[in-house]
């Protein structure tokens, strides 16, 4: 039976009806939430207790904390194929895709979206994703998902169809062997031509729909290079940067972090990340982020790696900045 959607947060004490009971299981009683979804929500530190994320889902909870949870959303029906959602193939072969998302599109089902997101279009153009699910691989509702990239970002994004394809990529991905590079035009002028930001990224304490560096977060590092600094009236400076982690939004927050806000970030930037003249060409909506490199370990074929050229709208920021 195809559930309804819905949406919850939670700012309360901890009753003592539920006493010692985990995290992830108060949660779910208390927002209605299923339990794998009030799981991930403890996972990406979306869950506090007496302000700080609570690292394990088994935590127990004891009477007189105070349990805050940010607005999460789930969708429990299947994703569909949608044959009008638009995406380009840099390669595919039987165990594997490499995706060019375009900005605007959101990976996969959640946080009020419903359809129309890349999942969909997948299931559209390579059906066999959907045997995942049958399988018992992943989660249903982003069949072959082992990474995201956020709406406004463009670039490459690789897909598993295949179980063990899905064992290997998740693995690399945690134990960080994968390699993935951005290119970000930054507000302002990195001083130094090269540089790291090994910071930890949580959810954060004041504003729960937002991460940032705390404390009390994982670990997360992110190397930056400068490839040109850009003068004039309003200075930026285009990066490239490597994740070593893949925490939420990483490449956001630590740029912010180095007060050097991803252009067009309207979550994490000031006032310079949001240049009128370059918004004109870059669109309200979009980051100056992309993909552009990513390399992996192939489950058959050995080490890959794919590149993708920086999308027109993007081109055409830099070109007004020269």
């Amino acid at each position: 039976m195809k559930e309804e959607a819905a949406s919850s947060a939670i700012d309360v004490v901890v009753p003592a009806a539920l006493d010692g009971q985990r995290a992830d299981r108060v949660v779910s009683l208390l927002t209605g939430a299923p339990r794998r979804v009030a799981a991930e929500a403890v996972r990406s530190g979306a869950v506090l207790v007496d302000g700080r994320p609570v690292a394990d889902r088994s935590m127990p909870l004891r009477s007189g904390q105070r349990l805050q949870c940010a607005v999460f959303d789930w969708s429990p029906s299947a994703p569909g194929p949608d044959p009008s959602v638009r995406f380009g193939v840099v390669y595919a072969d039987d165990d594997l895709l490499v995706v060019d998302k375009p900005p605007g599109l959101v990976v996969h089902h959640g946080a009020g979206r419903r359809g129309g997101t890349l999942v969909d279009g997948l299931l559209a153009r390579f059906p066999d994703l959907g045997e995942l699910a049958g399988a018992g691989v992943g989660d249903p509702t982003r069949p072959g998902i082992v990474h995201r990239l956020d709406k406004g970002t463009s670039g490459l994004l690789v897909v598993a169809r295949t179980p063990r394809a899905f064992e290997s990529l998740s693995a690399q991905l945690r134990h960080h062997r994968t390699q993935r590079r951005y290119l970000a035009l930054v507000a302002g002028t990195v001083a130094v031509d090269r540089g790291q930001v090994d910071a930890p990224i949580g959810r954060s304490t004041r504003r729960p729909d937002r991460m940032a560096v705390t404390p009390s977060g994982r670990a997360a590092r992110t190397d930056y290079t400068v490839r040109r600094r850009y003068g004039g009236p309003v200075p930026v400076t285009l990066l490239e940067a490597a994740l070593d982690t893949g925490r939420t939004h990483q490449v956001r927050v630590h740029l912010a972090a180095l007060h050097h806000p991803v252009i067009g970030d309207d979550r994490y930037g000031d006032a310079r990340a949001r240049p009128p003249a370059l918004l004109e060409v870059l669109g309200r909506e979009r980051l100056f982020l992309h993909a552009w490199r990513l390399t992996v370990e192939h489950p058959a074929d050995g080490e890959m790696t794919w590149e993708s050229e920086l999308p027109a709208d993007l081109a055409a920021t830099l070109a007004l900045l020269s």
